[in-house]
């Protein structure tokens, strides 16, 4: 029997994210506040006996002068992605509740992990000369079922986005990740896991005079002086101060410890700068900004370690550095960062990516054709 969906309060919402180990930063209300040119939505699903059985954020983007609607769940939503009878029982019911709603295209991200790759076969791929892509490599494991949902949702209509460019960033949320996995591990088994560069650096930041301190809303624009050096040495476009602002004063209002803001000084001039978010046991390194100036005092593994130990303390499972390039080329100037990430213990993750349903099919490809030439 199809479970009924309907509209949630923030508080339904909040309840069912924090009766769950995990839930993505972009499944809680409070994201629908830092995205104001998209109208937010919660809503739920409910079982025959009137209990909610799962939740999700929709977000809305309006067509321009059409009262049509893009549906987007980043990263969502939450619900049993492994039911037997997911198509009928959860998503025919998504799509028939946002068709009402006007939307012409549903997009979701199903937090459903596909593969892994362990941090010793990271590294032996990047060291492999033959090896062009992640994705290419032999993966430590296979998630169980995860092929499965995958054919479920292509027979039943869905489209899998496939991973953009030549760095596997795609347009919307990120295909591969690293994390690093805290269960069941103390600090020192974290500490055990960094590699020696990794260690020398946090040790020679110490010895430096390196401090890193939690900031707050007022020290936002350092952070973004050195965000914005940051994009132009990175060659990425810089999303502007007032989304950082709205970022910060709505997680924060949701809850004290949902974003952090850390900053790395050393004689009084800031080095380094980085935003953490927390949801659950799930903690995740989400912006970070740098100046070239005094690299050789390390600031930012100082940081990150000082991150790692404070998301530890706060009982996180897993320490997530968010997306990771699924190129291995030398060439490719994201390469470093992969390098960065994995040094710290870092898995490779793939999700099951990006899915498209197109519920009025001229309208859809419109849309696809606006986005390319964007």
């Amino acid at each position: 029997m199809p479970l009924l969906l309907r509209p949630i309060t923030r508080d339904e919402h909040l309840a069912f994210v924090a009766s769950r180990r995990s839930a993505s930063h972009m499944q809680v209300p409070s994201w629908g506040d830092v995205k104001p040119d998209w109208r937010a939505e919660s809503v739920g699903w409910f079982d025959g006996e009137g209990r909610l059985a799962g939740a999700g954020l929709v977000l809305y983007r309006p067509l321009p002068k059409l009262k049509r609607y893009l549906a987007y769940l980043p990263e969502g939503p939450l619900i049993d992605w492994h039911a037997p009878d997911l198509v009928e029982r959860w998503l025919e019911p998504m799509l028939a509740y946002l068709k009402g709603q006007g939307a012409f295209s549903v997009k979701m991200g199903p937090p459903v992990v596909a593969r892994r790759w362990s941090t010793e076969a990271v590294k032996a791929a990047i060291a492999d000369p033959a090896a062009r892509r992640l994705r290419d490599a032999e993966p430590t494991s296979y998630e169980p079922g995860a092929q499965d949902i995958a054919d479920r949702l292509r027979r039943s209509g869905w489209r899998q986005t496939e991973p953009g460019g030549e760095d596997g960033f795609a347009a919307g949320q990120p295909r591969y990740v690293c994390q690093v996995p805290f269960a069941g591990r103390t600090p020192d088994d974290i500490h055990g896991g960094l590699n020696q560069q990794w260690r020398r650096n946090i040790k020679k930041a110490e010895k430096a005079g390196v401090k890193v301190v939690r900031g707050g809303y007022e020290d936002l624009p350092v952070f973004y002086g050195l965000y914005v050096e940051t994009a132009e040495r990175d060659r990425f476009i810089p999303r502007p101060l007032p989304y950082f602002q709205r970022m910060f004063t709505a997680l924060t209002a949701e809850h004290p410890d949902r974003m952090r803001l850390y900053l790395a000084h050393h004689d009084g001039d800031t080095l380094a700068a980085a935003t953490m978010l927390t949801v659950g046991e799930h903690v995740w390194y989400s912006y970070g900004a740098s100046t070239s100036r005094k690299r050789e005092v390390q600031p930012n593994n100082a940081m990150q370690w000082r991150m790692m130990t404070d998301a530890h303390e706060l009982g996180a499972a897993v320490y997530d550095f968010r997306g990771i390039t699924d190129t291995l080329e030398e060439s490719n100037h994201l390469l470093g960062l992969l390098r960065f990430k994995v040094g710290a213990g870092g898995e490779a993750i793939e999700y099951l990516g990006e899915w498209d349903f197109p519920l009025n099919r001229m309208l859809h490809k419109a849309l696809d054709l606006y986005m390319a030439r964007r």
